[in-house]
């Protein structure tokens, strides 16, 4: 174990499992894609952990043990635990679950697929051509089964290289530009 993850030495031994359990039962990994004209392939991924709960007691056990996210509150009254931050993602979420693993073949897959995309998107793979293909083919794969929702899915991406081949080619607008064209500036 590293010098930076000492925090996952801490982690009570009767803790760190209840949590995997609890996210083998409760917990989702996700990997989002966002339709951005300010990057260059012209979309974003985003990868993210989340449970939901009534109760906010074990999710403010995740925050603490895990030492990132955000926790907030529904109007019904449902309380979140989210992690977006793709640094937390692979220097918290990931090596987490890699020490306190899961017991269900669905979540062990799904988490192995999330652990590849968030491997290829912490060495940029995310930013070729190449390597996004890859990850919206094993985001296919990711969460299988009823229920699942996509915004964006793996049809308007290969439609939108078709609508635009020199997309790869495009330089992404400074940030003062893009505010300037909305009038925030």
């Amino acid at each position: 174990m590293d010098e930076n993850q000492k925090w996952l030495k801490v982690i009570p031994q009767n803790i760190g499992p209840y949590l995997a359990g609890f996210a083998d039962g409760e917990g989702s990994f996700n990997v989002s894609l966002r339709k951005r004209d300010d990057h260059t392939l012209g979309w974003q991924v985003v990868a993210m952990f989340n449970i939901s709960q009534r109760d906010k007691t074990v999710l403010t056990l995740f925050k603490r043990h895990l030492g990132c996210g955000k926790l907030w509150q529904r109007k019904d009254g449902v309380w979140y635990y989210v992690v977006l931050n793709p640094t937390s993602i692979k220097e918290r979420v990931v090596p987490f679950f890699v020490r306190f693993s899961f017991l269900s073949a669905t979540k062990k897959t799904n988490f192995s697929i999330f652990r590849e995309i968030v491997s290829m998107m912490a060495t940029n793979g995310h930013l070729t051509q190449e390597g996004m293909k890859k990850i919206v083919l094993l985001r296919e794969e990711l969460n299988k089964g009823k229920g699942r929702k996509r915004k964006y899915t793996i049809d308007h991406y290969n439609n939108s290289l078709a609508e635009n081949p020199q997309r790869l080619y495009a330089k992404a607008q400074p940030r003062e530009k893009r505010l300037e064209k909305l009038g925030k500036i």
